[in-house]
């Protein structure tokens, strides 16, 4: 069967039309055998081409693969309410793991919140396919979703991050990375905070010096939950999330470059972002508390 062009869609533009997250397309379409993964890459099968996938370059995005409007997979269904929807305890032993323990790694990745008791499905959540539902007899709030969501790389990823286990063949499924031409070889880390942080500059170590002493609990270098592999500066997980970039290397065009890639990516993720310039530095006592708590981060 001939497909036109005018009937063939991005993969995401496909995850959308599924009702699924793209990081669950891409899994299915390696689970169908239409793609599979060579030297890092992603490469569109012979199986792939029988079934109507096509190669495509885009001036903007480089080289991805589109698919007739119509492509069936036995695993993705037309819309996720057709999905077997699924709770905590179910993720927790597919993965092994508690259902408490899952529900703060959903937390951690921004996908649902806690509540004052029980938890709160984000919008992040809502577009993987999240329902909102609420215990029948106490009302106590909880998430449901799609039995997919198993598959999705990101949450996987981070199950590996939090068991130590090295992450089954197939699981990244990571887009090129702001983060990569060997950022981390051109700034190694040597300066050590007062938690015991590694961090690269003198800046990023008052930074983090200024978040423990306030009894803020946050990471250093992050990575994002999101599709694209790129790592935030610092991340405080409590309260509504919220990353912090420094922005130190005005100077190097490939840093500006980069610095303008991770602000996109913020902003289509709608993430809480405060960012932070040399001045800023000078005067953390008197900007970052106003900072924080325009996202409800009470220091001290």
């Amino acid at each position: 069967m001939k497909y036109s062009d005018t009937e063939k869609i991005s993969t995401s533009a496909l995850a959308r039309k599924k009702a699924v997250s793209a990081s669950a397309m891409f899994e299915l379409l390696l689970t169908a055998g239409y793609l599979k993964k060579s030297g890092g890459e992603i490469e569109l099968t012979e199986a792939g081409k029988s079934a109507g996938g096509e190669t495509a370059v885009s001036r903007k995005f480089g080289k991805y693969v589109k698919w007739p409007k119509n492509l069936k997979l036995a695993d993705a269904p037309e819309d996720v309410s057709e999905q077997p929807l699924v709770t905590a305890t179910f993720i927790g032993e597919h993965f092994a793991m508690s259902a408490n323990k899952v529900n703060y790694m959903l937390s951690e990745l921004g996908w649902i919140k806690k509540s004052l008791k029980g938890w709160i499905v984000t919008d992040h959540g809502k577009k993987l396919g999240a329902v909102q539902s609420e215990h029948r007899k106490t009302g106590v709030p909880y998430a449901r979703w799609p039995q997919a969501i198993v598959n999705v790389g990101v949450l996987r990823e981070s199950v590996s991050d939090i068991t130590g286990e090295k992450p089954s063949q197939g699981v990244s499924l990571s887009k090129a990375s702001p983060d990569s031409a060997g950022f981390r070889e051109r700034f190694p880390t040597k300066h050590r905070a007062t938690d015991g942080h590694v961090v690269r500059s003198k800046a990023e170590m008052l930074i983090d010096n200024w978040l423990y002493m306030a009894g803020i609990v946050h990471a250093y270098e992050r990575k994002l939950p999101i599709e694209e592999s790129a790592y935030c500066d610092f991340y405080i997980p409590s309260g509504n999330q919220v990353y912090i970039e420094y922005w130190g290397y005005e100077n190097d065009k490939k840093y500006l470059a980069r610095k303008k890639e991770k602000i996109k990516l913020y902003c289509k993720y709608n993430f809480h972002l405060i960012e932070l310039e040399d001045k800023d530095v000078q005067n953390l006592d008197d900007i970052f508390p106003r900072l924080l708590l325009k996202f409800g981060i009470q220091p001290y």
